[in-house]
């Protein structure tokens, strides 16, 4: 178990490598694979693993890495964002953000309009 100073470290590592993870590809035509892999293994990930585990494993991931909720949402984000530059796994990868989203808005027992509107956005 991580202590809460240990706790509130790893989180803003989590967070400060899946903001670097969004802005690698938040213009597809300038999106290095090679930078966006390399801070994928940061969370312990290939983008083969993202893209072959299911939804279940996605999240028993982020929770074995102790997501808050916020870097939950912030890989929801991600996998939306990447989803666009994998046109065969497009809708897989939409699955899987939309199965976070909504584990937030239940595991954290708290309504955001924000997720909602994300969860609706990022239906196929």
């Amino acid at each position: 178990m991580l202590t809460k100073g240990l706790r509130d470290e790893e989180n803003e590592r989590i967070n400060n490598v899946l903001k670097q993870l969004i802005s690698l590809t938040y213009i597809p035509e300038d999106w290095n694979l090679n930078d966006f892999g390399n801070q994928l293994k940061n969370l312990a990930l290939t983008m083969d693993d993202v893209l072959k585990f299911s939804s279940e494993e996605i999240i028993q991931h982020s929770e074995k890495l102790h997501f808050d909720w916020a870097n939950a949402e912030l890989f929801a984000d991600l996998l939306v964002q990447i989803s666009d530059n994998y046109e065969e796994e497009k809708a897989q990868l939409r699955l899987k953000a939309i199965a976070v989203y909504e584990y937030v808005q239940r595991e954290s027992k708290t309504f955001s309009f924000d997720i909602f509107n994300k969860i609706s956005s990022a239906k196929v």
